[in-house]
This record gives structure tokens, C-alpha cells and sequence, in this order.
């Protein structure tokens, strides 16, 4: 049912980015380094690769939020696997996308350092985005060779704003065997999570397959305000 609702979302998602060019994953050398790059990590199996649908709204919203300045994107290349029996395949899927999140942050820091980073996630990707900024991810001894680093402090100072749509809450994660996310203090206040009530992965609730409302997010108004919150720490 999840995968039919986000089909059919990907047409509404498709008329309100349309016109707007979508950069790929190239490296920066390949073009003039951005005013802003957006890393997004899509969601589980979520259709409009690379950054999903829920990535392409707010990318479109931050454009239209920020005239004048050239908005780049990175659709944080991972599995984003939902195969979520195979606990240590999920758990690969996650650190694959922390690691390249981490890897372009320091790529851009090095290739162009006048570049503001917008880190973002929904789902999954949001644990993903979390991780990534996180001061440290403890891991059940199983999985502890997948244990990622912390971001370095000057890569830190590269990133304006972090917007997590639907980050499964601590309740959540803990019955999948995972740590909370939590992002390193210096970033507390640029960071902005969203989660429409009623949806069960980041409301608090039990593990358990995700409801429709967890579909929402491209259309509920979310992805503009999260762009807003973008665009003020941007500016700022």
C-alpha cells in the first residue's frame, strides 16, 4: 500500500518541481562551485531517485525560497534497503550513506569551501543525515564493525541547516536494535525534524510498518517549511 501511495504522489511531486533542473551526483570540479549544495538521503524504497520525492519538493521549495542563489544537489548514494529482517544488511544499507554523506562534506569543504551545506533526510534517510552529524553511534556488539566516525569539527562549521522529515523516533529505532539520533551539539540549533502526528516511525510508537500518513510529506507542507528553516539559517 506504502509503494502505491508514493506512486501516486510522485505525479503531484512531478508537477510542483516541474521546470526545475535536478543536478546529479558529479563532482563539484565538474561545474561552478553552488552558493548552497543540498545533500539529501531518500527514504526507504522511495521512487524519484536520487533524492525521492520528499528530497525533489524540498529542493524546489528551497530554490523558490532562496532567488538569486544557485542551489545544487546530492542524493546521498546508498541502498536505502528494506530488507529490514536482515538486520545487518539494514545496518550496512545506513552506514554506506553516512559514509558517502560524510565523504561529500569533505570533498565540498576542500573543493569549495564558499559552499553552504544543507544536510537532509526523510525516513530512513533521516536516520542516515542524523548519524552522520551525530558526536556518536553506539552499536549492539554485532554490528560495531559498521560503527561510523564523528564528522570532524571544521567540517561541522560547513553545514547552515540539517531538516530530518520523519526521523524514526528513539522508541522506534530501540525496538530495531539502533541508537537515537542525535546530532553534535554545534548543530542542535540549525537542525529542524518534522513528523506529522499520527505517524507512527517518529511519533513515538512501537516498530511496526509504516502508516499512509508517512507518505505525507512532499504534500503536507512540511518540505516548505523545512525550507524555510533552510533558507533563514542560509542567510543567516
Amino acid at each position: 500500500m506504502i509503494k502505491r501511495l508514493l506512486a501516486s504522489l510522485s505525479v503531484g511531486v512531478a508537477v510542483a518541481t516541474a521546470g526545475v533542473v535536478l543536478t546529479g551526483a558529479a563532482p563539484a570540479s565538474a561545474a561552478p562551485c553552488s552558493n548552497v549544495e543540498v545533500i539529501f538521503a531518500r527514504g526507504t524504497a522511495e521512487p524519484a531517485p536520487p533524492v525521492g520525492l520528499t528530497g525533489s519538493a524540498f529542493l524546489a521549495s528551497l530554490r523558490s525560497q532562496l532567488p538569486g542563489r544557485s542551489v545544487a544537489q546530492y542524493g546521498v548514494n546508498y541502498p536505502a534497503s528494506a530488507s529490514f529482517t536482515d538486520r545487518i544488511g539494514t545496518a550496512r544499507s545506513v552506514i554506506t550513506g553516512v559514509e558517502d554523506v560524510q565523504r561529500r562534506i569533505a570533498f565540498l569543504a576542500s573543493a569549495c569551501p564558499g559552499t553552504r551545506v544543507v544536510l537532509g533526510g526523510y525516513s530512513q534517510g533521516a536516520v542516515v543525515a542524523g548519524y552522520a552529524v551525530s558526536p556518536s553511534v553506539t552499536l549492539p556488539p554485532e554490528y560495531r564493525t559498521y560503527t561510523p566516525r564523528p564528522l570532524a569539527p571544521a567540517l561541522l562549521q560547513k553545514i547552515a541547516a540539517v531538516v530530518l522529515f520523519a526521523p524514526p523516533s528513539a522508541r522506534f529505532l530501540a525496538d530495531a536494535g539502533a541508537p537515537p539520533v542525535v546530532v553534535q551539539p554545534a548543530l542542535t540549533s540549525r537542525t529542524a525534524r518534522y513528523c506529522i502526528a499520527g505517524d507512527n516511525i517518529c511519533n513515538g510508537a512501537r516498530l511496526a510498518g509504516p502508516g499512509p500518513l508517512h507518505v505525507l510529506y512532499a504534500v503536507n507542507g512540511d518540505v516548505i517549511r523545512g525550507a524555510g528553516f533552510a533558507a533563514r539559517a542560509v542567510r543567516g
